[in-house]
């Protein structure tokens, strides 16, 4: 395992909080990549973190995290006093792996994927395997006959022995609800302790593991509600929503209690962004705001079972508001001890022990062990040493009017050792589009392309997710038309800035982001000189009749809406789409796709490929033998080598 051991201890400077600190600091857990002036190679911005989520146990004895070498994902199990691994779970190269949970301090939950074939077409089916650390055996939860979804866990037991499971036997059932022994019986030991309802497709279980609440949604796109107040009871139908009610608008179930009806949702608040309030679940009605986070989303909320603990948000980083004063206490002397970072606690036992994540913009960060009563804070591991972070560039803030007024957030990441004066650029728009964005978080492709000299700009344009409702919804019918504006009118702020020469731009992304290249090359040549696209949309027809083969109807039509828009403002597609407007491509186009991928086709390359044939056109293609996500290391390699050598050939750096 690619993780640090700890030998010594280092007593902080007065003036920061006395931890014991062990380990290499994020300043010194570095790789020997090169001496300063040296390239950094592709190959160290295409290495992937070896870890993935880490959760303490429930005592915190303990502690887990994702490992991924050599094409699988491994769950690995340590000491958290000594740091000395456990145990290594594997979860097979041929397998998906989604999540893992602690079941008991002895126990471990886990997650799998796999593909099957339903009329031809690849369908995702989830399991779960349990792993129990004392006899270190691997058994399968589940029944021999199921449907897609095997890993709908309503409730994990403390101590370790048993599961609440929303579980259908077939793929067009309704689900049932089970407890399912973890100790080995399988499911001869199963009970059926809620049968399926034809009006249920959801099932919400309290903190106690009692089934309390039913959700479903009917062919007219209403949602209806069942409830119970206490075991025993037969439930009732609470409300019947509208599709279209305000109160359906992303409202989001995070806790039913034992012996109360009142609870926490997350909904929209009146300025369209997401507020904590309380929740009547007897009568299906939200009651008093509890938190609501000016001019941002409330993400998530924290609990310490439950108390309410904390909220966190996201301007331009992850923030963690935390109501617990012992929280924030502790929030705050772990950032004196770790200066110049953002720090995240992911994961807690209490406040006896917890895991925490210390990154920047230009840091993969590291992961720590705190143990507050001994100040001790034990450096587990740099997730990135492939990364030296003093060699990366500076990343910041901007903020930028659009042509007709809006505000659009930005981020400008600017080549080290280079005057910001005429810089060439590269416009790096996210995927999505819709509810997406980015934020100041380490990024390996911003920090690749500035290494080799461009400055980067990348745009949360209309339609992005973060800035509220309104902000979301003016990308509504904009593909192509104002929401490309705002990524052209980014170009235009830096240039205007004196950044950027604006006779040396490229726009490059990756599935939006991929077909905002191709179409801002070809609607806009006199603007970018190139442009490159991975797995990219080039036919936005044929992506939405795709992509409702695998919708919920209730969310075809709003994606549909979404896309093309409605009434007098709904676009025809092909006046947008890259295949169709093939004819009108001058500039060079470099053209990447996975032939693996399922939720933009590679039938998508084939048809633009197809295109630019019968068009007389040139594109610089490349398959590769991966999906969406690149999943493989030596794929992503292979993508950012074509790209460098691409934009080094048609917007040299110098």
């Amino acid at each position: 395992m690619n993780f640090v051991k700890v030998f010594c201890a280092v007593v902080l400077a007065a003036a920061s909080p006395a931890f014991a600190q062990e380990g290499n600091g994020p300043t010194e857990a570095v790789s020997q990549l090169a001496v300063e002036n040296a390239e950094i190679p592709v190959s160290a911005f295409s290495t992937r973190s070896d870890f993935g989520t880490a959760m303490l146990s429930p005592k915190g004895t303990r502690f887990a995290f994702v490992h991924r070498s050599d094409g699988e994902a491994k769950v690995v199990l340590m000491d958290s006093d000594t740091l000395e691994p456990i145990h290594t779970i594997r979860t097979g190269e041929k397998y998906g792996f989604n999540w893992f949970r602690w079941a008991g301090e002895d126990r471990i939950l886990m997650s799998i994927e796999a593909t099957t074939s339903f009329f031809g077409m690849p369908i995702p089916i989830s399991r779960l395997v349990v792993f129990d650390i004392p006899t270190q055996k691997a058994t399968a939860i589940g029944f021999r006959k199921q449907g897609m979804e095997g890993d709908d866990v309503l409730y994990i037991d403390p101590y370790g022995r048993f599961i609440i499971l929303s579980m259908s036997e077939s793929l067009f059932e309704q689900p049932d609800v089970w407890r399912y022994p973890l100790d080995g019986s399988g499911e001869d030991g199963a009970v059926k302790v809620q049968k399926r309802d034809r009006l249920v497709d959801e099932w919400f279980a309290d903190d106690q593991g009692t089934v309390r609440m039913g959700v479903g949604w009917t062919r007219g796109d209403a949602t209806i509600i069942h409830y119970r107040s206490a075991p025993g009871e037969d439930l009732r139908r609470v409300t019947k929503l509208k599709r279209d009610a305000e109160e359906l608008d992303n409202w989001d179930i995070l806790g039913i209690y034992a012996g109360s009806d009142t609870g926490y949702a997350m909904m929209k608040g009146a300025d369209g962004r997401q507020v904590l309030r309380e929740f009547d679940y007897a009568t299906g009605e939200p009651g008093p705001l509890i938190h609501q986070q000016p001019g941002w989303d409330v993400d998530s909320v924290l609990f310490n079972d439950r108390e309410l603990v904390g909220i966190r948000y996201t301007d331009d980083e992850r923030q963690t508001v935390w109501f617990d004063e012992e929280m924030a206490a502790h929030q705050k002397a772990l950032e004196q001890a770790l200066p110049g970072s953002r720090i995240s606690i992911a994961s807690r036992a209490g406040t006896e022990r917890m895991l925490v994540m210390q990154y920047g913009a230009s840091d993969p960060g590291a992961l720590y062990v705190f143990t507050p009563a001994q100040r001790s804070l034990k450096m587990i591991a740099a997730l990135r040493p492939e990364i030296d972070h003093t060699r990366m560039s500076e990343v910041r803030a901007i903020e930028y009017a659009a042509r007709d007024g809006t505000p659009i957030r930005a981020y400008l990441t600017l080549p080290r050792g280079r005057e910001a004066h005429d810089l060439p650029l590269v416009v790096l728009p996210h995927g999505g589009p819709y509810g997406i964005r980015d934020t100041l978080r380490y990024d390996d492709w911003p920090q690749l392309l500035a290494s080799r000299g461009y400055a980067v700009l990348q745009p949360n344009f209309r339609g992005s997710g973060g800035y509220g409702e309104a902000f979301e919804e003016l990308g509504d019918g904009q593909i192509g038309r104002r929401m490309q504006d705002d990524l052209d009118d980014a170009m235009d702020w830096a240039v205007a800035k004196g950044f950027v020469d604006p006779g040396r731009v490229c726009m490059v992304g990756a599935s939006y982001g991929g077909y905002a290249a191709l179409w801002g090359v070809i609607r806009n040549p006199e603007r970018y000189r190139c442009a490159a696209s991975f797995a990219g949309v080039t036919d936005f027809n044929a992506q939405i009749k795709y992509s409702g083969k695998y919708m919920e109807r209730r969310y075809r039509k709003d994606f549909r809406r979404k896309v093309k828009g409605e009434g007098d403002a709904e676009i025809d597609l092909d006046d947008v789409s890259p295949a169709s407007q093939i004819h009108r491509l001058t500039r060079p186009v470099l053209l990447v796709h996975g032939n693996e991928d399922t939720r933009v086709p590679f039938s998508q390359f084939e048809t633009m490929v197809e295109a630019a044939e019968k068009a007389g056109k040139t594109l610089e293609t490349l398959e590769l033998e991966d999906n969406h996500n690149l999943a493989k290391e030596e794929s992503e390699r292979a993508w950012l080598e074509a790209l460098v050598a691409f934009l080094a050939q048609h917007n040299p750096p110098d």
